[in-house]
């Protein structure tokens, strides 16, 4: 939810205030989805506008200290050093594939850190930035994502109960509709949560919702529907389309500046 003044945090707490900012961010990007409306065409592989879908999901992580695709094998762009991982079971949803992504972070930091070597700056980030593979411009969605955390960072350090505005996360919402998966989540509550649902009988299957659910978070309103995703074809149609339009609008506004009498250019 929002108010006038800025995000409000939502739902319940289960872990400490954080008063810090994102500065740096772990990612999941999570691609093991079945795409039975695309006739069973992997999402990761799917083009749009001369990208595929995964391609567009990395530009979105670049910032990342550390970037994990989680599903199936899949060919990776050159030049970037991305981590893999698998959902277990395979094809076990979202929730089983956020377990996946977080456990290969952690392995690959204790990599880098073994115990004893471990320095000041080796401790992970405190965020983790959470994509599904499916979402075209989440490249947008980062900053929308990292300022409302920030504003309610700051929010909490100016409160006399800094408690009262602490966040354990924010995601996008769009149409009313909750886009967990274009989310920027605290770690450790990330964590805490996952552990805290894993039953005898594992993740697979879980929903989203319930997930979330455990994490006071941040609903940021998607007025452009930056987090409008693909699931079939038409919606590969139908973004396309809007992602020309996105580029276009500015352009056609500047050769309109250019053009205009100098009175009006001021």
């Amino acid at each position: 939810m929002t108010s006038a003044s800025g995000p409000t945090p939502s739902g319940p707490t289960r872990s400490g205030p954080t008063r810090e900012p994102p500065g740096s961010y772990d990612a999941v990007v999570l691609a093991g989805g079945r795409a039975t409306r695309l006739g069973g065409v992997p999402k990761p592989t799917v083009v749009l506008d001369g990208d595929t879908l995964l391609d567009r999901a990395l530009a979105a992580t670049r910032d990342a200290e550390h970037t994990v695709v989680v599903g199936p094998d899949l060919p990776l762009p050159p030049g970037r050093d991305v981590l893999v991982a698998r959902e277990d079971p395979p094809f076990g949803g979202p929730v089983a594939g956020l377990d996946a992504g977080l456990r290969a972070l952690e392995r690959a930091r204790r990599h880098e850190h073994p115990a004893g070597r471990r320095q000041a700056d080796g401790a992970a980030p405190a965020w983790v930035l959470v994509l599904a593979v499916d979402v075209p411009r989440a490249t947008e969605a980062v900053p929308l994502l990292r300022a409302a955390v920030t504003h309610t960072a700051h929010a909490a350090q100016a409160a006399v109960d800094p408690g009262t505005s602490a966040t354990d996360g924010a995601y996008l919402v769009r149409d009313g509709r909750a886009q967990w998966l274009v989310g920027l989540y605290r770690h450790e509550a990330l964590r805490g949560a996952l552990d805290a649902l894993a039953g005898t009988d594992g993740l697979s299957g879980l929903p989203v919702r319930r997930l979330v659910g455990l994490l006071r978070c941040v609903e940021v309103p998607d007025a452009e529907a930056v987090s409008a995703d693909v699931d079939t074809w038409d919606d590969v149609r139908r973004l396309t389309v809007g992602l020309h339009d996105v580029v276009a609008e500015p352009a056609a506004t500047a050769t309109a500046s250019e053009h205009a009498p100098p009175q009006e250019r001021a």
